[in-house]
């Protein structure tokens, strides 16, 4: 008997839908005002009979992502007024002022994927607001935005590009059922070279790239990792909230897909011992117009003065940041100087061990590469505390200190929570509020995890990781 098929939902080609996202982001990055956006977005959700859902994004304080499907009719009578439930969200508000409110941000527009994500469904994001409709402090993307907007006014803007390194292991929700008896099984014993174009990581990673292609990334070049059942795919730099949100999809987009094979794509920093971990090394620069303010042709490394003193902010403030690029027991694993660690607090142009790294560049593409983040990293908050530092005024450090060797990383979370906590400086950039939260959760899940991290990996690590644990997991300990 031949199927009927009765649902009538909006599938589109990848061809397509990469035309139609790269447009909206383009034009967004051409300076199209926002209320236009929102007409033309409103009336194509009206007349487009074959869209059903708009899944609305936003992430909470420690960087974990939310969706909520609202169904196109509700949401074009309600657009004005979504709210939820802010006290169901770790590290949001009290059960007793539970209420926030979404203010959906349409120059985020995406078409979907449909094999990824389902037909007929748009996304947008949303900036997280109070129940009077103001900035919500918890909010760290809403609080990026108001940072690009103290560059505009500056006659400046941020580019950020990130490498995100994640795994794939066999099985479906393999971190939810960790066993440190068993471990993780890769789905690949091979790495870098290693992997065949045929193997089970490479058509993962071929079919990763394909849908974030069609969502507007602009793919640069994809690969496998140094270690063994490892990925990462590269694409090109962005304004910081476009950046901050496409890790995001980046790492959805993964686990999404890695699902659908059977598999489990973690974003743990350092999953299994005697290997490599995963990093997000963090490229930024800013640019005038179309002057990239990092370059200098005769500056040392060919970064100008302005670029210097960025380096010389974050240098002073690495401890202080720590927390924030290592926010899990886990990621102290990753700074283990015997496999490529980024641990020392200092910079390079060469020395990958180095916390960071100057590359090479041109007119255009000159950046630093800070390579002590974690994959793990709330990218908002990352960003935020990122340009905050570095655009403040600040003495030039001399050659000898910024190349030091005897100053390193924390080795442990709890020095990086004594740090954050004890910083002057974290608590004017982030709020008192928000900052004592933020050390909260932190701490909080560094007491149900062992002190000393030894050479094996543990459950408390890997079951109270703010991105696997869940309430019921929570609240079985």
């Amino acid at each position: 008997m031949t199927e009927i098929k009765i649902r009538n939902f909006k599938e589109i080609s990848y061809d397509e839908l990469e035309e139609l996202n790269l447009a909206v982001k383009h034009e967004v990055l051409a300076g199209t005002p926002h209320d236009e956006l929102k007409a033309r977005f409103l009336k194509h959700l009206q007349e487009e009979r074959q869209i059903k859902a708009v899944t609305v994004c936003f992430s909470d304080i420690e960087g974990r992502f939310h969706m909520l499907d609202y169904d196109k009719k509700h949401l074009l009578a309600s657009h004005e007024g979504l709210t939820f439930d802010g006290s169901s969200i770790r590290g949001f508000s009290i059960q007793s002022e539970s209420d926030l409110r979404l203010d959906l941000d349409w120059s985020s527009f995406r078409w979907l994927p449909s094999d990824v994500f389902g037909p007929g469904k748009v996304l947008l994001f949303a900036f997280v607001c109070d129940r009077d409709g103001s900035p919500y402090a918890g909010d760290f993307r809403g609080r990026l935005r108001g940072v690009e907007q103290q560059l505009a006014e500056r006659g400046q803007a941020s580019a950020a590009a990130f490498e995100i390194e994640g795994f794939l292991f066999k099985g479906i929700n393999a971190e939810q059922s960790f066993d440190p008896n068993v471990g993780f099984e890769f789905v690949s014993e091979g790495g870098y070279f290693h992997s065949l174009p045929v193997t089970p990581l490479k058509a993962f990673i071929d079919h990763f790239a394909e849908a974030q292609r069609a969502l507007g990334f602009e793919n640069e070049k994809d690969h496998p990792e140094v270690a063994p059942s490892q990925f990462e795919l590269n694409y090109a730099p962005a304004p910081a909230v476009i950046a901050a949100d496409q890790v995001q999809l980046y790492k959805l987009l993964a686990r999404q897909i890695a699902t659908s094979m059977g598999f489990t794509a973690s974003f743990l920093p350092k999953p299994r011992t005697a290997i490599n971990g995963s990093g997000m090394h963090t490229n930024l620069s800013i640019s005038s117009g179309e002057r990239n303010l990092m370059f200098d042709p005769q500056g040392t490394e060919q970064l100008s003065s302005f670029a210097w003193s960025f380096v010389d902010n974050i240098l002073q403030h690495a401890l202080d940041l720590c927390l924030i690029m290592n926010p899990s027991v886990n990621a102290y694993r990753r700074l283990d100087p015997h496999y490529e660690a980024p641990n020392q607090v200092r910079v390079s142009a060469v020395d990958r061990s180095a916390m960071i790294r100057i590359p090479l560049g041109t007119p255009r593409s000159a950046r630093i590469e800070i390579r002590s983040v974690a994959p793990d990293a709330n990218p908002y908050l990352l960003l935020t505390a990122l340009l905050s530092l570095g655009m403040q005024p600040t003495p030039p450090l001399d050659t000898q200190t910024r190349q030091r060797r005897d100053l390193v990383l924390p080795s442990h979370i709890q020095e990086a929570l004594t740090s954050f906590e004890a910083s002057t400086h974290m608590a004017r950039i982030l709020g008192e509020e928000p900052r004592t939260k933020y050390a909260a959760l932190k701490r909080a899940a560094a007491q149900r995890s062992p002190h000393e991290l030894g050479t094996r990996i543990k459950s408390g690590e890997v079951l109270f990781h703010h991105e696997v644990t869940n309430q019921y997991i929570w609240s079985r300990f």
